[in-house]
């Protein structure tokens, strides 16, 4: 009879913890990030040209900029098997294993057809070495009001891209790329 009434015990206690064990833990998005990896399409062209691209580390992010002398809104950035020279149609080399190809609906060159932005290496245009996500960024070319940018990163990743206005009439295209999933 003791052992009936132990018996009995344990399977009491034994059903309630299932009844009130707490459910799975759902992972959190690293950093709250929840951009996603589809492609990002925004805005018009402009005449505004092009002055710089830049990139910084961030601690949930690697980030590139691409200053605009004036205002501008359009952009279009996703992942593609290769970034193509949108004049010749080659192939842009890129190290990583996943790249982005990221148009800017801006030129790199005034209206008189002189280049804004010159990069003195226009397969390594910012400096990526100790970046988490970045791998290369090169430009591939500024034709007919458009400036194609390629980026190779670690991985495919979730990547955001915005516009900040400022400071004075400068307009800066961002783009984010996660440090993982």
């Amino acid at each position: 009879m003791k052992f009936v009434k132990t018996l009995l015990a344990i399977l009491g206690l034994l059903a309630a913890f299932i009844m009130i064990a707490p459910a799975p833990a759902q992972a959190a998005p690293f950093c709250g990030i929840t951009w996603g990896s589809l492609a990002k399409v925004a805005g018009t062209g402009s005449t505004a040209s092009i002055t710089n691209v830049r990139a910084g580390q961030h601690a949930c992010f690697d980030r590139m900029v691409v200053d605009v002398q004036g205002r501008a809104s359009g952009y279009s950035a996703r992942y593609v098997s290769a970034v193509a020279n949108p004049g010749s149609g080659a192939t842009v080399p890129l190290r990583g294993c996943a790249f982005l190809q990221v148009d800017v609906l801006a030129p790199a060159y005034n209206s008189a057809g002189l280049p804004t932005y010159l990069p003195a290496n226009r397969s390594e245009i910012v400096n990526t070495s100790g970046y988490s996500t970045f791998r290369q960024v090169s430009m591939a070319a500024s034709y007919e009001g458009r400036t194609t940018l390629g980026l190779g990163v670690r991985a495919r990743l979730p990547f955001n891209v915005f516009v900040l206005d400022g400071p004075g009439t400068i307009t800066r295209i961002v783009i984010d790329v996660a440090h993982r999933w």
